[in-house]
């Protein structure tokens, strides 16, 4: 009885691999749709397994409404239900804006993990990962808005835009926020942990969020600051969403967040797709 050589049985093998494969279905390629929403299910797991990163969405929103409201209500409008219903739209937008930092952080961690390499390696859309984990995001977002409502609403705040100018408010601070996480996601690639991003991002929020029309009226501000108030992009989101959630936005305030948004994702998505597809 004679063996087969190696070199004889080598081709059998595969040929007989080859068959197995070919006798079953192969499953259909992921598409970009496909692969976004798994990244962002894995988002989503994520707090389901470390749900104490949820602070930031529920905990904090309820200190800075029941802080700013009864700290300042009585002395900037008379009482702290007439501050409120200036108050809650700015810290709505505060709230969210706060949090755009996490796609960028969660970025970060993978890097250092190695993972980053894996998902870059795998046959799907190149893009998928990122915008999975925004699309993560957005559901903290949604999170930290129906907090921040809710407190308000039990607070006494009464919207004259009704259910629609509410909605459509929270929505043009999302589509803000989308925008602004672009910018963390980029500087994700360059900084070395996810504290000196969170640090970073937060020396250049808190001036933007504490220098704008959120808390204050800018008329009662220094000519100097003023100037800059007047031109801050937070004072552009606020006055729109406040004016959309009492009725009283106009085109051109919702206008200048929207090209705002869109001028900003213009610059930042094809550098930070640039990196990353560069990233080593």
């Amino acid at each position: 009885m004679t063996t087969a050589s190696p070199a004889q049985e080598i081709p059998r093998v595969n040929g007989r691999l080859r068959t197995a494969l070919s006798s079953r279905t192969r499953p259909p390629r992921a598409n970009a749709l496909s692969s976004t929403i798994t990244f962002g299910w894995r988002a989503i797991l994520k707090i389901k397994h470390v749900p104490e990163q949820l602070f930031d969405v529920t905990m904090f929103p309820i200190m800075f409404v029941l802080m700013f409201t009864y700290l300042f209500g009585g002395a900037l409008a008379g009482s702290p239900r007439d501050y409120l219903q200036f108050l809650a739209p700015g810290i709505l937008v505060q709230t969210i804006i706060m949090i755009t930092m996490y796609t960028g952080m969660v970025l970060n961690n993978d890097l250092k993990k190695g993972i980053f390499d894996r998902f870059r390696a795998m046959p799907v859309w190149r893009a998928s990962f990122l915008a999975g984990a925004m699309l993560g995001d957005a559901l903290r977002y949604l999170m930290a808005s129906a907090v921040v409502l809710t407190v308000a609403f039990i607070l006494g705040f009464r919207p004259d835009g009704g259910v629609i100018g509410v909605a459509l408010g929270v929505l043009l601070v999302m589509v803000f926020a989308f925008a602004i996480s672009w910018i963390w996601t980029m500087l994700s690639m360059f900084m070395r942990t996810p504290e000196s991003l969170m640090y970073g991002s937060f020396m250049f929020l808190f001036p933007l969020t504490f220098i704008s029309n959120i808390f204050v009226d800018p008329e009662t501000m220094p000519s100097w600051l003023q100037s800059f108030v007047d031109v801050n992009p937070m004072t552009f989101l606020t006055t729109a969403t406040r004016g959309l959630m009492h009725g009283e936005a106009s085109a051109g305030d919702i206008g200048i967040v929207l090209i705002s948004s869109a001028i900003i994702v213009a610059i930042f998505a094809p550098l930070t797709m640039y990196i990353y597809n560069r990233k080593e």
